[in-house]
């Protein structure tokens, strides 16, 4: 499974464009085994390997927004809270440079906060178990 996601950048009125591809190896069950990426614009010189991913777009069109969230058979459970704590954070960010709403912005990472708290307090209560 191969996605194709380009990037139109305005500079001086010059267009130019970045590419980001994104492989999804699929084992024979149709679940990811392995995410790698790679960006034209990008300073890296190999792809980079991730082991679990969240892409959304928004169709003004429809009013929805359309997802993309795959991960590998390799992520950890705290690995994935890990993941969503810190997409919550930056959510809250974009969120605040995109609306000018730091108090909104304040909530998000404040509900990020308690998520990784309660994440954590069952995961302690599990490995006493």
């Amino acid at each position: 499974m191969r996605f194709i996601i380009y990037k139109l950048l305005v500079i001086n009125t010059i267009m130019s464009q970045s590419t980001i591809v994104i492989d999804v190896s699929l084992d024979e069950k149709r679940v990811p085994e392995k995410i790698q990426w790679r960006a034209s614009e990008s300073t890296a010189d190999a792809g980079r390997t991730a082991r679990a991913m969240m892409l959304a777009f928004w169709d003004g069109a429809d009013k929805s927004a359309l997802r993309i969230d795959l991960w590998t058979k390799e992520m950890m459970v705290d690995e994935m809270a890990d993941f969503f704590y810190q997409t919550f954070m930056t959510m809250a960010d974009t969120f605040d440079r995109a609306t000018h709403q730091p108090g909104l912005s304040h909530e998000i990472k404040k509900f990020a906060g308690d998520f990784y708290s309660k994440f954590r307090e069952i995961q302690l209560k599990e490995n006493k178990a």
